[in-house]
């Protein structure tokens, strides 16, 4: 039987990794647990090496704590984050530190059993000749598309020709020995922003890139859905949409105005030479007269798409990633709609920002999604089985 949630290794280490318990009662505090079983459980942590113990903590009447840290060197894992056109892998040690970053050119149009053979051989090849703390623990991937988490498929996806159904997480696990997870980039997105904010937060976490994906955050923990798409606003219909087809099958989605690879194609169509989001937000960046003003309607557009996701849900915060939020005039639009179009009282205290980690932040995302389940198999069983569980998650 597992334990309950607060008793899950990994909030325990995220709130040792970004310091905000660094003492078995402050963990329990934090918790709202027994000191007791927070100590068996921090105890077979450090004789299983993943936490240190390190000075001592002031004292409160009586012997003095030791402080907690978490052990980097104890191990990494490998994250990718896939695009339409690019791919960013990275390496991250047990704290969710990103200790490296490289971007590739991958065409998700090539198909999964190209694209996928190519992503883990780039992995291999950058492992081989990376020299990182540890040992190689685990693989996160996101992908450009919903997936369902449980079976590892993908589904149902709207930009990724002849991936529909594919089982991305089997045939990942058969090109690494580590253990591999998958699941939508947005999402990831999400998580990794949740992890190094403050605890139980809600927010609702954008990706505007070539497409628009959005995931949510609900008092600290990802909220998938029932089908796994929660939070998904791309294919909201909207005015500005008119009759335009989306590559969903239906017309006048958010995606057909606001996205990345609508406005490049509007744009050329204007007689703007920009060949993709990138070089578009550049030239906006450059104070262009057309895609400036493009870039601004996108920012109107989308704003008023989540005034109703923020008078709904009444987050903490809306976070801006993708291509799109390194555009000011972009973000600016954004929040001028957010603060029109929103009830007074749930922007009084709204934070409306760019994500950590800016074109990283994705990779992060899904570093973390892989730690958290290489470490998951650890919530079960007596404080013993974890000493047992953690020297196995070698690969």
């Amino acid at each position: 039987m597992s334990l309950p949630e607060p008793l899950g290794l990994m909030p325990l280490l995220w709130l040792i990794a970004s310091g905000r318990a660094v003492t078995r009662l402050e963990l329990a505090t934090l918790m709202h647990q027994p000191q007791s079983t927070v100590s068996l459980r921090v105890q077979a942590l450090i004789n299983a090496g993943v936490l240190t113990e390190h000075g001592e903590g002031p004292s409160r009447g009586g012997r003095r704590p030791r402080l907690l840290a978490v052990n980097a060197e104890y191990g990494h894992v490998w994250a990718a984050d896939l695009g339409s056109r690019h791919v960013r892998i990275g390496a991250l040690d047990l704290a969710g530190t990103l200790l490296r970053v490289y971007e590739r050119p991958l065409n998700i149009d090539e198909g999964p059993e190209k694209v996928l053979t190519e992503l883990a051989d780039t992995v291999h090849e950058l492992a081989a000749s990376t020299q990182l703390p540890g040992r190689w623990l685990g693989v996160g991937v996101g992908l450009p598309g919903p997936v369902d988490v449980v079976s590892g498929n993908v589904t149902l996806p709207s930009r990724m020709p002849g991936w529909r159904g594919f089982p991305v997480r089997t045939a990942l696990r058969r090109r690494f020995s580590q253990p591999v997870e998958v699941d939508n980039d947005a999402n990831l997105l999400a998580l990794g922003q949740a992890r190094g904010g403050a605890p139980e937060e809600t927010l609702v976490v954008v990706k505007a890139g070539t497409g628009i994906g959005s995931g949510l955050i609900v008092q600290g923990r990802l909220h998938r859905g029932r089908g796994g798409v929660a939070g998904d606003i791309s294919h909201v219909r909207i005015t500005a949409g008119a009759d335009r087809p989306c590559s969903c099958g239906n017309r006048g989605c958010l995606e057909t105005v606001a996205s990345g690879a609508a406005l490049v194609a509007r744009l050329r169509a204007q007689g703007v030479p920009v060949a993709n989001t990138a070089e578009m937000v550049s030239a906006a960046e450059d104070a262009h007269p057309t895609v400036t003003t493009a870039l601004r309607g996108a920012g109107l557009v989308l704003g008023e798409v989540l005034a109703t996701v923020v008078n709904f849900a009444n987050p903490d915060a809306v976070l801006l990633g993708g291509l799109l939020a390194g555009s000011e005039v972009f973000v600016a639009a954004v929040r001028s709609a957010l603060y029109e179009r929103c009830l007074p009282l749930a922007t009084r205290e709204l934070r409306i920002e760019r994500v950590r980690d800016g074109a990283d932040a994705g990779v992060r995302g899904a570093g973390i999604w892989a730690l958290e389940r290489v470490f998951e198999p650890m919530v079960s069983g007596p404080p013993a089985r974890l000493v047992e569980v953690t020297r196995g998650a070698t690969g």
